[in-house]
């Protein structure tokens, strides 16, 4: 269940009005944002944006980073960005520079619906005019690479249908490519969680323990390591139990020292209009307190009263 809805009472040109006058003259009215951001969802979001534009001929976004600034801007202007943009954008900064930020392209890419990476890939080729599959072929390598393109290329099953038969063949191909297997054969991995649908793959693990007597993700703790093994990890955890699959990035965003604020704004954010409130419920029973405890303890300001915010505006 979302967190965040469409408001009833929209009116782009009051909500774009707010704004305004939430900047102008001395002074920020920084909780005036996080209000009418928060009450209403992107779609309308995006009509205010426009409606602010043909009203007073500015860039919204460009008003709010001049009025703005830290991590609270950075979670504002994601507020305001269509979501397969943002998302694209996200991949880009995870593979510019020095380094690769392998988490990032596994949440984005292993958790979404080929429609959503088919979009994802327009967006990235639309603002960047370069191909995301190209991008990963030349940031990543190896057994990794591999993984990342087959769930770029957005080819997974959609059946709802469950076939018994095959996912029994393909625990048992898992299997043999496997702990029966002297070294590991990925590709079999990599074949059957990257095409196959989300209800047949939750029977394949099912199969997998009956056959076996062991669980897939201990398996592939065994059988894989870095990046790879995070990848199919993900995978599974998602298919098992997408709330839980969240609420264990949210957690991983905080714990310990320092916050990974890009992570966190990237997951309350996409999530805030999907499940969000199912996630959060998920973190309470996982780690024994609330998401907006863990928030208020690692997060300060603005920022933190916008980030509970999107925990529920209703």
């Amino acid at each position: 269940m979302a967190t965040i809805g469409p408001n009833p009472h929209f009116n782009a040109e009051t909500a774009a009005k707010q704004l305004r006058d939430a900047m102008k003259g001395l002074g920020t009215n920084e909780d005036e944002i996080v209000k009418v951001l928060v009450s209403h969802d992107l779609r309308q979001r995006q009509e205010i944006n426009a409606k602010y534009k043909q009203l007073y001929g500015r860039e919204l976004d460009e008003d709010l980073k001049s009025e703005l600034g830290g991590q609270f801007e950075n979670a504002i202007i994601a507020l305001l960005t269509p979501i397969f943009l943002f998302l694209a954008r996200e991949l880009r900064n995870a593979m510019k520079g020095a380094g690769t930020d392998e988490s990032v392209l596994i949440e984005i890419l292993a958790t979404r619906s080929n429609a959503d990476v088919k979009a994802i890939k327009a967006a990235y080729q639309t603002e960047f005019n370069r191909s995301l599959e190209d991008d990963i072929q030349s940031d990543t390598a190896g057994n990794f690479r591999h993984l990342l393109v087959s769930l770029c290329n957005a080819a997974r099953e959609e059946n709802p249908q469950v076939d018994k038969g095959r996912a029994k063949k393909d625990a048992q191909d898992i299997l043999d490519a496997g702990e029966k297997h002297w070294g590991t054969d990925e590709s079999i991995f990599n074949l059957v969680l990257c095409t196959r649908s989300f209800p047949q793959l939750r029977a394949t693990f099912e199969a997998y323990r009956e056959i076996s007597g062991l669980g897939i993700l201990d398996t592939i703790k065994r059988e894989t390591s870095g990046a790879l093994q995070e990848g199919f990890l993900a995978i599974v955890n998602f298919v098992w139990d997408s709330n839980y699959y969240f609420a264990e990035s949210l957690y991983n965003s905080m714990k310990g020292a320092g916050t990974n604020d890009n992570a966190l704004i990237r997951l309350i954010v996409t999530r805030s209009e999907v499940d969000l409130k199912y996630v959060a419920s998920t973190f309470h029973k996982v780690y024994g307190k609330y998401l907006q405890d863990f928030i208020r303890e690692d997060c300060g300001g603005d920022y933190r009263k916008l980030l509970i915010a999107l925990l529920g505006n209703n």
